[in-house]
């Protein structure tokens, strides 16, 4: 496996990504590509979770992919430093595709909570003008083939988590909070999408999911539901690995199919022109 932490090339960005990439075997398939699933843990803006993070990068390479997971910027960073070290990650990975054995048209975003909320970001706006402008990369190369969300913030609206949107945005923009609603970013263009979130989600409620999923209804964009009856916000893996001391209610057994679910989610992706 090659283990490697990345610097990005975004300035005043102190992002990397960390590898998790599985090497071909000369007896197996020795020209073998595969998906590669880039983690995104959440953490209002304000932290990168732990828990987010490598084990759910392990878990995916268990399913067969490659993965990695992106350290982004938080607060006081604000919007867009964080979404352009997603656009540069995603950018590094079709770039070194062919080193790393990746499939270049299976680079698949998997964000937490607010870490879906930058997925998510990515998956509405990848082809918007401003973007393209401020990188100075082609849309195709930095455009995701498709999102996982678990529990993501998605709506600054009546069932905003507001934590995420002050500390992305700041006090001081309204406008800016506004627009960055993404059940109202979602285009024909918006990447296929699997989500997952719990009932009983009070951090982060459920209408989040069901916002996005009803406005990748309207857009014709394929997409995935799950809504588990229990489990409280920041789920993760939903099993012992990613359960904190003391903290009992994030060990679901109800929930913690999802990483399955998403993999042959990820496998049964058609390609995108």
């Amino acid at each position: 496996m090659i283990n490697e932490k990345v610097s990005l090339s975004v300035a005043g960005s102190s992002a990397t990504l960390s590898t998790f990439f599985l090497e071909n075997w000369d007896t197996i398939d020795p020209k073998r590509k595969r998906p590669v699933v880039l983690v995104v843990p959440g953490g209002g803006y304000h932290f990168c979770s732990e828990r987010e993070a490598e084990p759910i990068a392990l878990r995916m390479v268990a399913e067969g992919f490659q993965a990695c997971v992106l350290n982004y910027s938080v607060a006081p960073a604000r919007f867009p430093q964080s979404l352009l070290e997603l656009v540069s990650a995603v950018a590094y990975l079709r770039f070194h595709a062919e080193e790393f054995n990746i499939d270049p048209d299976r680079i698949v975003l998997c964000g937490f909570s607010a870490g879906g909320h930058l997925c998510a970001s990515l998956g509405t706006m990848w082809n918007e003008p401003w973007l393209v402008d401020k990188t100075g990369m082609p849309a195709n190369r930095f455009k995701p083939n498709g999102m996982i969300l678990g529990y993501p913030v998605i709506t600054s609206g009546e069932f905003a988590h507001r934590g995420s949107f002050d500390n992305l945005v700041g006090a001081d923009d309204p406008e800016l909070v506004e627009r960055l609603s993404l059940e109202r970013r979602v285009t024909a263009d918006t990447v296929p999408t699997f989500l997952w979130h719990t009932f009983e989600d009070q951090s982060v409620p459920v209408e989040n999911s069901l916002l996005f999923a009803s406005a990748l209804r309207r857009a014709g964009v394929h997409f995935e539901m799950h809504i588990f009856p229990y489990g409280p916000h920041g789920l993760a893996l939903a099993n012992d690995e990613t359960t904190t001391v003391g903290e009992d209610a994030y060990n679901q057994p109800l929930a913690e199919c999802w990483p399955g679910l998403a993999a042959e989610w990820i496998r049964a992706l058609p390609r995108q022109e």
